[in-house]
């Protein structure tokens, strides 16, 4: 049996599925085998019975996920599953992440996951994968999105962290624990003072200094009643934590938001932070 170009995945309840290999890509409910584009937690759901990613992901996926039955491939290596051929190509989004490309009798099929074009120093570099299919995620498709360079975006978060270190305010910076905690890390200046980071990030952050990717020194937050951070300090944080009690102990505060949702200026006024 071979597949149509119109049927090679199809759209279930479940997620995007491979009739041919019996197979999810970043299911949305448990199911017998996943293939994982990389370890954010709206593509590497907990309750599949197996799942495949990169050899990169897999160790921050079982760090959020625990004891799973996971395998992992090299980038590039080939699976083939029922005559279908699948290989996991990097996305750029996050350390570890992919593209998973479906090949069968000559159709290829791309699914991208989430994926960033631009090289940011700590992902492996976007690879583009030639197809006759490309399925793309597209958080921030709409024309209103338009980033600025990189570099300008770390030399504000540096120029607002160093503002704050003058006037002895400590800075708490709210972002995802997993891809762009580390992304920030590598670009700050760390001669302005020390950097901090909640349990959550922390935790990643050794998972993946393990696996030799170079960031710079952290310490986790005290937990402890009472313990006060040196003044200009930073905090790095998942951003559901901003305005929470566990923020609320932190003292002389300036709070920001490193996000592309910052790009719309209603966001930002629904946010309570200083910077975005």
């Amino acid at each position: 049996m071979s597949a149509r170009p119109d049927d090679l995945l199809v759209y279930r309840p479940e997620g995007l599925y491979c009739p041919l290999a019996g197979i999810y890509i970043d299911p949305l409910r448990s199911v017998e085998r996943a293939l994982i584009t990389h370890g954010h937690s709206d593509h590497a759901r907990w309750g599949h019975r197996a799942y495949l990613c990169t050899d990169r992901a897999l160790p921050a996926i079982r760090s959020r996920l625990g004891d799973i039955n996971a395998q992992s491939v090299r980038y590039g290596e080939a699976t083939v599953i029922n005559g279908v051929r699948f290989s996991f190509h990097p996305a750029g989004h996050i350390p570890g992440s992919a593209q998973i490309r479906v090949e069968h009798q000559g159709t290829v099929w791309v699914v991208s996951g989430d994926y960033k074009v631009e090289d940011d120093g700590l992902s492996e570099a976007f690879e583009p994968v030639r197809c006759d299919v490309f399925i793309t995620e597209s958080t921030f498709g709409l024309p209103v999105f338009q980033w600025a360079p990189q570099e300008q975006v770390f030399a504000e978060i540096n120029a607002w962290w160093r503002e704050n270190r003058e006037k002895g305010v400590v800075s708490l910076l709210g972002c995802y624990s997993l891809g762009k905690a580390q992304r920030i890390l590598r670009h700050l200046d760390t001669e302005i003072g020390t950097v901090y980071t909640h349990d959550a990030t922390e935790t990643l952050n050794r998972v993946l200094r393990k696996q030799g990717y170079a960031l710079p020194d952290t310490r986790r937050v005290p937990t402890e009643s009472g313990a006060k951070l040196p003044e200009g300090s930073l905090v790095l944080a998942p951003p559901a934590l901003i305005g929470s009690n566990w923020a609320k102990r932190i003292r002389a505060l300036s709070v920001g938001l490193a996000s592309g949702w910052m790009a719309l200026r209603g966001t930002r006024r629904r946010e309570t932070v200083d910077r975005g």
